[in-house]
């Protein structure tokens, strides 16, 4: 037994899944976490954030929060499937070559997933939710495969990571100079304004800031707050995660997943001009307090964005991390749209 283990926030009957299997996708073999109640529900797959931050993911197995939602009721509903990606968590191997770490590559990965999804289940369709760095690939499948989805539903979308930098990096000189943080002025302004094409390092340089700033949490003065310590939680508190499961999503795999050409990818992709249109319902879910992934580019995307179906919902109390609250609405939010979605 993990010396962190708890004991889980709720369990599936015998007639359902709660089952982490390994699949070889893209010729690696990669680990999902199925939870469901009754395997004839909808599927619903969850990608992700990072590259390399796995929750909700295969250590999210009995766990109601998951940083950006609950899933309590969610397995009662849908056939739940988390994924850890192509070299973090319980998907890293060292033989995994740095070149395919790209973002084509990890589409390819994602729709080889749902492929094996639809196929195992004998269903038609899924539903696609993403987070953060899982919104990229995400939307891109939206735009690419949406015969076999019945919808998209992004938490934190990010439409492009280049004008994205440009508001985080604004926002960091704003918050070094109001605490008078000598250090952190000097390096932003030595970096520059974004992009950041040259290396790692320089790519980097503006994310360290901004995990010391706390761009992705939101404190809100009581228990239910998100923060870093609880996504690690998550990690540690999993029956199923080892510690070296939890260095590789947090160390090994993010020294991995960081690849030149992961960050040209990441600073050429722009879903403005990419995906004007999509052809299946889109839900956007955001925290109202974000200064990670910001709220002006979702809206102004939002509303250029043509879909038969799209809705825009703001979560009062959170940021990048969602809120226990604002989680347990958003569980409510993706089962009220999305089950009558998926009616046969």
């Amino acid at each position: 037994m993990k010396l962190l283990s708890k004991k889980a926030d709720f369990t599936i009957s015998n007639k359902g899944i709660s089952a982490i299997e390994s699949i070889m996708i893209g010729g690696v073999s990669q680990s999902i976490l199925i939870q469901t109640e009754d395997p004839a529900n909808p599927i619903l797959f969850m990608l992700h954030g990072g590259p390399s931050m796995p929750v909700p993911g295969v250590s999210s197995r009995g766990r109601d929060y998951a940083l950006v939602t609950c899933t309590k009721q969610l397995v009662k509903h849908f056939t739940l499937v988390f994924w850890d990606q192509r070299g973090t968590g319980k998907s890293f191997s060292k033989h995994i070559s740095k070149e395919t770490m790209h973002l084509n590559q990890f589409i390819s990965d994602a729709n080889e997933v749902i492929d094996y999804l639809l196929q195992r289940f004998n269903q038609p369709k899924l539903h696609l939710v993403a987070h953060s760095w899982g919104t990229v690939i995400g939307l891109s499948l939206a735009k690419q495969i949406p015969e076999k989805l019945y919808s998209y539903t992004a938490f934190s979308q990010i439409t492009n990571w280049v004008e994205n930098d440009k508001l985080c990096y604004q926002w960091l000189l704003e918050k070094a100079k109001e605490t008078n943080n000598q250090k952190a002025i000097r390096e932003l302004t030595e970096v520059g304004e974004p992009p950041y094409l040259e290396s790692f390092k320089q790519w980097g340089l503006m994310r360290k800031w901004l995990l010391k700033y706390k761009s992705m949490v939101y404190e809100a003065g009581d228990k239910g707050s998100a923060s870093y310590a609880k996504a690690a939680q998550i990690m540690l508190g999993s029956p199923d995660y080892s510690l070296k499961d939890v260095y590789h999503a947090l160390v090994s795999g993010f020294k991995l997943s960081y690849s030149d050409q992961m960050i040209d990818d990441l600073n050429t992709f722009d879903f403005f001009s990419e995906v004007p249109k999509l052809e299946i319902p889109v839900f956007f879910i955001h925290g109202e307090k974000e200064t990670h992934v910001w709220a002006e580019l979702v809206q102004k995307y939002f509303d250029q964005l043509e879909a038969p179906l799209k809705k825009l919902h703001w979560s009062k109390k959170s940021s990048h991390a969602f809120h226990l609250e604002d989680a347990k609405e958003n569980e409510q939010i993706v089962i009220e749209n999305l089950t009558l979605l998926s009616k046969h």
